[in-house]
């Protein structure tokens, strides 16, 4: 266990460089996750038989992967960075990638704020094109589940993230403390685990969002286990007693939410 404990003394997060440019494992996770997404959701869409051209749903893709990106920073912005009303008085430097005229990139992004550019911007699109948003959520849903493990992984890759202090053998040592490796449990509990759940249950379902919902209950159950692992925001630390985190209130209150739809809707079902 000795090398995987020190993995990171071994791994170098830059898998290769196009000149002066370095390409990072982290960016090629991420291309990967964007890319099994969209494998996995139209191989549902052919398998399954689902009523969408590609055409539709290629259009799709450009509006959702949009509205990711988007959300995923300002979602940070809001939700975990300490320089808020900062940018909120300075908008242009949400994206500026550079510091005293250095590329340094953008750094900071929240997986809660990208959920949320996604449903905006899927729910845009589906009124632009008078297509059910349910319907796409739940094709989407099956893509997201399975990329979310490549995010992840590249979390791990780039060394970020990481867990809280253990002694548990298959531990990793971040700057000489030994840490749980909880990117890899959340790829495992929030990625694997749920995208397994939703692949058998996706023919049970019995209206369109179902799936949707329960990505959003499962997801948020799986990262309320995992951050009782991860390393609070550094710049956050527990918001109350030792133990509750920005991950757990923000996940918390998307299962209330995503609980109350579900309802809504049963009921909804009932009276047609």
């Amino acid at each position: 266990m000795e090398v995987w404990q020190n993995i990171y003394s071994y791994f170098n997060p830059v898998a290769f460089n196009i000149g002066s440019i370095a390409v990072h494992w982290y960016g090629i996770m991420y291309a990967l996750a964007l890319l099994s997404a969209i494998f996995v959701a139209k191989w549902f869409i052919k398998h399954d038989k689902l009523p969408i051209t590609n055409d539709l749903f290629d259009s799709y893709i450009w509006w959702a992967e949009i509205g990711v990106i988007l959300g995923a920073r300002l979602g940070y912005v809001l939700f975990y960075d300490t320089h808020t009303l900062y940018y909120l008085t300075h908008p242009w430097q949400i994206f500026n990638p550079f510091i005293d005229g250095v590329y340094a990139g953008i750094s900071g992004m929240s997986y809660h704020g990208a959920f949320i550019g996604f449903l905006i911007s899927s729910l845009l699109f589906c009124k632009k094109n008078k297509v059910s948003f349910w319907f796409l959520a739940d094709i989407s849903v099956l893509g997201i589940s399975a990329a979310y493990v490549f995010g992840r992984i590249g979390n791990f890759f780039n060394q970020e993230l990481f867990g809280r202090a253990t002694d548990v053998p298959w531990g990793i040592y971040v700057n000489g403390v030994l840490r749980h490796p909880s990117q890899l449990y959340e790829a495992f509990l929030e990625g694997i685990l749920v995208f397994i759940i939703l692949f058998i249950y996706r023919k049970k379902k019995v209206f369109d969002g179902q799936l949707a919902i329960m990505y959003g209950i499962l997801y948020s159950i799986a990262r309320i286990v995992a951050e009782f692992f991860r390393q609070p925001d550094i710049q956050l630390g527990f918001l109350y007693g030792g133990w509750l985190t920005m991950g757990m209130l923000i996940s918390g209150i998307f299962v209330l939410i995503c609980i109350v739809i579900l309802i809504f809707m049963k009921k909804r079902k009932a009276t047609l």
